[in-house]
């Protein structure tokens, strides 16, 4: 034990000392940030978690504490005594909380050294993503990344307190569940007592939540951990929370409600302002047609125009065999203007990017004074400009962007080609936040490669009631009582409202092809339970990374949490996923197989 923690007890944190502490005794804690030696004189900035505090080491307060400072390093952890004094005139720092004064070091004790870091712990450095992963306890040092673990933590108190408010409960549910895989892979935990069978981590707490309304608790939360084996991207996590929530004897416009309620708070506890409710709403339909992807952002216009009417009877080829072909092929545009001054090698990178969409290339049209400059516009007739001129407002000095081909890589090339202009070209303001409702998803898709309807969002959401004779004569046409909530182009809770009827739920796993055996092998327990007196119920998730990620402005999930995996799904600090030794192996019943 320490000596000098037994005689004193810490008295303030590096930035709560201001002036009007002069002449007391204080007591800090925290981390050599930067020492100066000065001849006489040594000065130390302490930094803690909240702050930093100048001290100085005085030859004549202390000849041996003054010579024991020589010798302290960065990252150095202390515990420091010493009487509060004013800067020497001259010397006030503004730019810092604790800048008017500075504290005469009486007593002080090293707890530990610090090997020299393997970068400075300071917010603007220039260091690999992995070095700082592979010593993320030294990251979380630096203000930047534990500003982000302070937004994190105020953001989970206000979920709670927003929720407790409102009468629900918070109840944790399994991590060790049923492996039903619906989408994304499970990851699988052996079991040593039952070998050959094994546990899932959770996806989401879906059906358990299902569960806690037919048990009638009513209103339900959790802060929750989820697991999913896919493919990573920057705004993704093998492992990732969820801010879930579901209601018994809702409808929609009740969750949508007491949701944007949830976010309103949230947003007024970290930013100091509130967004404007109700947040407006589009369809999915609407959502695609004009902005080419279900989680649009609307903070800027930019819209896509469907032109295919247009071409049906064009002598270029390309677009009029689309205009013909009858199976859903179309031909969008995309007016940007003011964009005439692009030059040919940025439309060239532009055709690059939709064809990482599978687009085959981007035609154009630039609108100078002179002429319509482009490739194609020979082909056009006059009729078919003076419609294109109508239907996109063009001007002198816009660029038209057309997609052609099938509704699918029009949409996803010329939605994404949308987003890439307005954050290149300075159309997004960075201070606006822009929500947004997409409903009415699609009940279900049809997956080519396994013949069958797969469900869009899950297979317990319930269809639009107008929608329920299509089950029967034309499942691809039901939409579901689905919804996302969208913020700045990204989806940040997705939900709907549920099945609770066994019937109608049989019928959906009919559709989806799980036979009924096979639906009673991954389901049954939620199946059985729908035939004790469910309630009509809903609900929704919210990925809280990803909504501190934009809270907080950055474009990097993996900021936002404390011990996060790479892209590669591996921890480079704990070296995991890591082998495990031939006995444990033989415990679970297990063998590796190596690949070649």
């Amino acid at each position: 034990m320490s000596s000098f923690l037994e005689k004193h007890q810490r008295t303030h944190y590096c930035h709560e000392v201001s002036i009007e502490d002069v002449g007391k005794e204080v007591v800090l804690f925290g981390w050599v940030n930067i020492r100066r030696d000065h001849g006489g004189l040594i000065f130390v900035d302490l930094r803690d978690r909240f702050g930093v505090t100048q001290v100085v080491f005085h030859p004549e307060t202390d000849a041996r504490v003054h010579e024991l400072g020589h010798h302290l390093r960065t990252e150095y952890c202390l515990g420091i005594k010493g009487k509060v004094n004013p800067r020497p005139e001259g010397m006030t720092n503004y730019n810092l909380k604790t800048g008017e004064i500075e504290v005469d070091i009486i007593d002080f004790e090293v707890f530990s050294r610090s090997k020299t870091p393997p970068f400075l712990i300071e917010d603007d450095i220039d260091v690999h993503e992995e070095i700082r992963l592979k010593y993320r306890y030294l990251d979380l040092r630096r203000n930047k990344i534990k500003k982000n673990m302070v937004i994190r933590s105020s953001v989970c108190h206000a979920v709670r307190t927003y929720f407790n408010e409102h009468k629900f409960i918070e109840v944790e549910t399994p991590s060790l569940t049923k492996s039903t895989p619906e989408g994304a892979r499970d990851y699988l935990v052996p079991s040593r007592v039952q070998k050959g069978s094994f546990y899932a981590l959770p996806q989401s707490p879906q059906i358990f939540k299902q569960l806690l309304m037919v048990s009638g608790l009513d209103r339900y939360y959790q802060i929750v951990k989820c697991f999913r084996d896919e493919d990573l991207r920057s705004d993704r996590q093998p492992e990732f929370t969820q801010i879930d929530v579901e209601m018994s004897f809702v409808t929609q416009d009740i969750i949508f409600k007491l949701m944007e309620g949830m976010v309103s708070k949230v947003w007024y506890e970290i930013k100091g302002i509130a967004p404007q409710t109700p947040f407006p709403r589009i369809t999915y339909e609407e959502a695609m047609e004009r902005y080419g992807l279900d989680a649009p952002d609307t903070r800027f216009g930019l819209e896509l125009t469907n032109v295919t009417s247009i071409f049906t009877e064009s002598k270029f080829k390309v677009f009029n065999t689309i205009a013909n072909a009858g199976d859903g092929s179309l031909i969008k545009a995309i007016n940007f203007k003011g964009g005439a001054d692009l030059p040919r090698s940025q439309i060239d990178a532009l055709e690059k990017i939709v064809k990482v969409y599978g687009a085959k290339g981007l035609a154009y049209i630039r609108v100078t004074e002179k002429e319509w400059a482009s490739p194609i516009v020979k082909f056009f007739s006059e009729k078919e400009k003076e419609q294109l001129v109508e239907k996109l407002n063009i001007e002198v000095g816009d660029v038209i962007l057309f997609g052609a081909g099938s509704k699918k890589v029009v949409n996803d090339s010329l939605g994404h080609l949308r987003e890439h202009l307005g954050e290149t070209r300075g159309l997004i303001d960075p201070e606006k936040d822009s929500f947004v409702w997409v409903v009415d998803f699609p009940m279900f898709e049809y997956d080519d490669d396994e013949k069958r309807y797969v469900a869009v969002h899950h297979p317990f959401t319930a269809p639009k009631t107008e929608d329920m004779p299509l089950l029967d004569t034309d499942p691809g046409k039901c939409r579901a009582n689905a919804y996302d909530l969208v913020l700045n182009g990204h989806e940040i809770g997705g939900g709907s409202i549920r099945i609770h009827q066994t019937e109608l739920q049989s019928k959906v796993f009919s559709l989806l092809g799980i036979t009924q055996e096979r639906a009673q092998q991954k389901f049954g327990f939620l199946l059985d339970a729908l035939q004790y007196g469910p309630p009509p119920h809903g609900g929704i998730a919210f990925g809280l990374d990803r909504m501190i990620m934009l809270l907080s402005g950055i474009n990097n999930i993996r900021d936002v949490i404390a011990f996060p995996k790479t892209q590669k799904a591996s921890c480079l600090m704990s070296e995991c996923p890591s082998n495990v030794d031939a006995q444990q192996l033989l415990e679970l019943g297990l063998k590796v197989i190596v690949e070649d």
